[in-house]
Protein backbone atom coordinates (compact mmCIF):
# COMPACT_ATOMS: atom_id res chain seq x y z
CA UNK A 1 0.00 0.00 0.00
CA UNK A 2 1.31 3.36 -1.07
CA UNK A 3 -0.43 6.40 0.29
CA UNK A 4 0.14 9.86 -0.24
CA UNK A 5 -0.04 12.83 2.16
CA UNK A 6 -1.20 16.27 1.24
CA UNK A 7 -0.63 18.11 4.67
CA UNK A 8 0.76 22.04 4.93
CA UNK A 9 1.80 21.49 8.99
CA UNK A 10 4.98 19.44 8.71
CA UNK A 11 4.85 18.47 12.01
CA UNK A 12 1.12 16.82 11.85
CA UNK A 13 2.29 15.00 8.04
CA UNK A 14 5.48 14.17 9.73
CA UNK A 15 3.73 12.50 12.94
CA UNK A 16 0.86 10.74 10.26
CA UNK A 17 3.50 9.83 8.06
CA UNK A 18 5.45 7.77 11.08
CA UNK A 19 2.24 6.18 11.26
CA UNK A 20 1.66 4.64 8.22
CA UNK A 21 5.12 3.73 8.21
CA UNK A 22 4.78 1.78 11.22
CA UNK A 23 1.63 -0.06 10.20
CA UNK A 24 3.51 -1.16 6.68
CA UNK A 25 2.63 1.59 4.44
CA UNK A 26 4.75 3.48 1.79
CA UNK A 27 4.24 7.36 1.94
CA UNK A 28 4.97 10.67 -0.15
CA UNK A 29 4.58 13.83 1.54
CA UNK A 30 3.85 16.91 0.09
CA UNK A 31 2.31 20.34 1.66
CA UNK A 32 0.77 22.34 -1.36
CA UNK A 33 -1.18 21.65 -4.53
CA UNK A 34 0.95 21.81 -7.12
CA UNK A 35 3.40 18.90 -5.52
CA UNK A 36 0.19 17.01 -5.29
CA UNK A 37 -1.08 17.09 -8.86
CA UNK A 38 2.90 16.55 -9.64
CA UNK A 39 2.80 13.24 -7.86
CA UNK A 40 -0.61 12.41 -8.46
CA UNK A 41 0.32 12.57 -12.39
CA UNK A 42 3.77 10.42 -11.67
CA UNK A 43 2.79 7.57 -10.14
CA UNK A 44 -0.51 5.82 -8.28
CA UNK A 45 -1.43 5.59 -5.45
CA UNK A 46 -3.81 3.53 -2.88
CA UNK A 47 -5.41 6.61 -1.03
CA UNK A 48 -4.42 10.37 -0.52
CA UNK A 49 -5.10 11.70 2.99
CA UNK A 50 -5.83 15.64 2.20
CA UNK A 51 -6.07 19.13 4.12
CA UNK A 52 -7.98 21.48 2.53
CA UNK A 53 -6.52 24.45 3.49
CA UNK A 54 -3.55 24.74 1.56
CA UNK A 55 -0.83 27.29 0.40
CA UNK A 56 -1.30 27.25 -3.01
CA UNK A 57 -5.05 26.46 -3.23
CA UNK A 58 -8.08 23.83 -1.74
CA UNK A 59 -7.44 20.71 -1.54
CA UNK A 60 -11.32 20.42 -2.13
CA UNK A 61 -11.30 21.70 -5.77
CA UNK A 62 -7.76 19.34 -6.07
CA UNK A 63 -10.28 16.12 -5.09
CA UNK A 64 -13.04 17.59 -7.35
CA UNK A 65 -10.62 17.63 -10.37
CA UNK A 66 -9.32 14.17 -9.75
CA UNK A 67 -13.00 13.16 -9.69
CA UNK A 68 -13.61 14.72 -13.18
CA UNK A 69 -10.86 13.46 -14.93
CA UNK A 70 -12.49 9.86 -13.59
CA UNK A 71 -9.53 9.47 -10.78
CA UNK A 72 -10.99 6.78 -8.58
CA UNK A 73 -8.24 6.72 -6.10
CA UNK A 74 -10.09 6.82 -2.76
CA UNK A 75 -9.86 10.42 -0.74
CA UNK A 76 -9.58 10.93 3.05
CA UNK A 77 -10.67 14.35 3.89
CA UNK A 78 -9.04 16.14 7.07
CA UNK A 79 -10.59 18.93 7.76
CA UNK A 80 -10.50 21.60 10.93
CA UNK A 81 -14.48 22.78 9.84
CA UNK A 82 -17.30 22.01 12.08
CA UNK A 83 -19.45 22.99 9.35
CA UNK A 84 -21.58 20.06 8.91
CA UNK A 85 -22.83 21.45 5.21
CA UNK A 86 -19.35 21.48 3.94
CA UNK A 87 -18.31 18.11 4.70
CA UNK A 88 -21.77 17.20 3.05
CA UNK A 89 -20.84 18.59 0.30
CA UNK A 90 -17.47 17.03 -0.01
CA UNK A 91 -18.69 13.50 0.54
CA UNK A 92 -21.23 14.41 -2.39
CA UNK A 93 -18.11 15.93 -4.43
CA UNK A 94 -16.44 12.33 -4.45
CA UNK A 95 -14.58 12.01 -0.64
CA UNK A 96 -14.62 9.18 0.51
CA UNK A 97 -14.60 9.63 3.92
CA UNK A 98 -13.47 12.73 6.07
CA UNK A 99 -11.59 13.06 9.42
CA UNK A 100 -12.18 16.20 11.91
CA UNK A 101 -8.86 18.12 13.08
CA UNK A 102 -7.77 17.53 15.53
CA UNK A 103 -8.05 14.12 15.75
CA UNK A 104 -7.15 10.94 17.70
CA UNK A 105 -4.07 8.99 15.26
CA UNK A 106 -5.90 5.42 16.26
CA UNK A 107 -9.09 7.37 14.59
CA UNK A 108 -7.36 7.96 11.66
CA UNK A 109 -5.78 5.04 11.06
CA UNK A 110 -8.98 2.52 11.13
CA UNK A 111 -10.34 5.39 8.86
CA UNK A 112 -7.97 4.62 6.39
CA UNK A 113 -8.19 1.13 6.79
CA UNK A 114 -12.18 1.36 6.49
CA UNK A 115 -11.54 3.25 3.64
CA UNK A 116 -9.10 0.93 1.88
CA UNK A 117 -11.35 -2.12 2.39
CA UNK A 118 -14.24 -1.08 0.36
CA UNK A 119 -14.23 -3.15 -2.73
CA UNK A 120 -15.00 -1.09 -5.38
CA UNK A 121 -12.37 0.71 -5.55
CA UNK A 122 -9.09 -1.23 -3.72
CA UNK A 123 -7.89 -4.91 -4.20
CA UNK A 124 -8.86 -7.43 -1.75
CA UNK A 125 -7.85 -8.02 1.30
CA UNK A 126 -6.57 -11.37 0.71
CA UNK A 127 -4.44 -11.54 -2.52
CA UNK A 128 -3.62 -15.12 -3.92
CA UNK A 129 -1.60 -16.71 -6.28
CA UNK A 130 -1.54 -20.29 -6.57
CA UNK A 131 -1.10 -21.18 -3.27
CA UNK A 132 0.33 -18.15 -2.43
CA UNK A 133 -2.14 -15.75 -0.04
CA UNK A 134 -0.83 -12.41 0.92
CA UNK A 135 -3.14 -10.49 3.26
CA UNK A 136 -2.85 -7.03 3.13
CA UNK A 137 -4.18 -5.79 6.80
CA UNK A 138 -2.04 -8.00 8.48
CA UNK A 139 1.02 -7.95 6.26
CA UNK A 140 1.50 -11.91 6.16
CA UNK A 141 2.45 -13.85 3.91
CA UNK A 142 1.06 -18.05 4.06
CA UNK A 143 3.00 -20.37 0.99
CA UNK A 144 1.21 -23.75 1.02
CA UNK A 145 -1.14 -22.68 4.11
CA UNK A 146 2.86 -22.21 6.12
CA UNK A 147 3.65 -18.44 6.88
CA UNK A 148 6.47 -17.19 5.14
CA UNK A 149 8.68 -14.81 7.01
CA UNK A 150 9.24 -11.70 4.64
CA UNK A 151 10.32 -8.49 5.61
CA UNK A 152 8.50 -5.23 5.03
CA UNK A 153 10.04 -4.54 1.61
CA UNK A 154 9.48 -8.00 0.02
CA UNK A 155 5.88 -7.80 1.38
CA UNK A 156 5.11 -4.81 -0.48
CA UNK A 157 7.09 -5.86 -3.81
CA UNK A 158 5.06 -9.24 -3.30
CA UNK A 159 1.98 -7.63 -2.99
CA UNK A 160 2.28 -5.27 -6.36
CA UNK A 161 3.56 -8.07 -8.10
CA UNK A 162 0.41 -10.40 -6.78
CA UNK A 163 -2.01 -7.67 -7.60
CA UNK A 164 -0.95 -7.44 -11.07
CA UNK A 165 0.08 -11.14 -11.57
CA UNK A 166 1.21 -11.47 -15.36
CA UNK A 167 1.87 -8.11 -16.30
CA UNK A 168 5.26 -6.99 -16.97
CA UNK A 169 5.66 -4.03 -13.92
CA UNK A 170 9.06 -1.80 -14.96
CA UNK A 171 11.13 -1.46 -12.34
CA UNK A 172 10.04 2.50 -11.48
CA UNK A 173 6.62 1.17 -11.03
CA UNK A 174 7.83 -1.43 -8.26
CA UNK A 175 9.63 1.46 -6.83
CA UNK A 176 7.25 3.94 -6.62
CA UNK A 177 5.06 1.23 -5.00
CA UNK A 178 7.69 0.50 -2.21
CA UNK A 179 9.87 3.65 -1.53
CA UNK A 180 8.71 7.04 -0.57
CA UNK A 181 9.97 10.17 -3.06
CA UNK A 182 12.44 11.13 -0.19
CA UNK A 183 13.66 7.82 0.67
CA UNK A 184 17.19 7.12 -0.65
CA UNK A 185 17.19 4.29 -2.86
CA UNK A 186 20.30 2.54 -4.34
CA UNK A 187 20.26 1.28 -8.09
CA UNK A 188 20.11 -1.87 -7.55
CA UNK A 189 18.05 -1.86 -4.56
CA UNK A 190 14.84 -3.26 -6.05
CA UNK A 191 16.61 -5.84 -7.38
CA UNK A 192 18.51 -6.73 -4.27
CA UNK A 193 14.69 -7.58 -2.79
CA UNK A 194 13.65 -9.09 -5.35
CA UNK A 195 16.52 -11.88 -5.64
CA UNK A 196 16.16 -12.01 -1.61
CA UNK A 197 12.30 -12.72 -2.30
CA UNK A 198 12.36 -15.21 -5.01
CA UNK A 199 14.69 -17.15 -3.32
CA UNK A 200 12.24 -17.32 -0.34
CA UNK A 201 9.38 -18.19 -2.63
CA UNK A 202 11.53 -21.07 -3.99
CA UNK A 203 12.31 -22.36 -0.25
CA UNK A 204 8.33 -22.17 0.48
CA UNK A 205 7.63 -24.27 -2.42
CA UNK A 206 5.41 -21.64 -3.95
CA UNK A 207 3.50 -22.42 -7.35
CA UNK A 208 4.76 -19.13 -8.39
CA UNK A 209 7.76 -17.32 -8.93
CA UNK A 210 9.49 -13.62 -10.13
CA UNK A 211 10.56 -13.69 -13.38
CA UNK A 212 12.16 -10.58 -15.42
CA UNK A 213 12.54 -9.32 -18.83
CA UNK A 214 16.00 -7.70 -18.93
CA UNK A 215 15.77 -3.94 -19.37
CA UNK A 216 11.97 -3.91 -19.01
CA UNK A 217 10.64 -5.37 -16.15
CA UNK A 218 9.71 -8.08 -13.37
CA UNK A 219 6.37 -10.26 -13.50
CA UNK A 220 4.91 -12.87 -11.25
CA UNK A 221 4.40 -15.75 -13.23
CA UNK A 222 2.99 -19.23 -12.41
CA UNK A 223 6.04 -22.12 -12.81
CA UNK A 224 6.01 -24.71 -15.52
CA UNK A 225 4.50 -28.22 -14.33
Amino acid sequence: MKLLVVEDNRRLSGVMAKLLKDNGMAVDVVDNVEDARAALSDGKYDLVLLDLALPDGNGGDLMRAMRTRRDTTPILIATASGDVAERVRLLNDGADDYIVKPFNLDELLARIRAVLRRPVLTAPDVLRAGNIALDQQSHTCLIRDTPAELSRLELMVLATLMANSGRLLPKSRLEHAVYSMDEPVTPNAIEAVISRLRKRLDANGATHTISAMRGLGYYLLERPQ
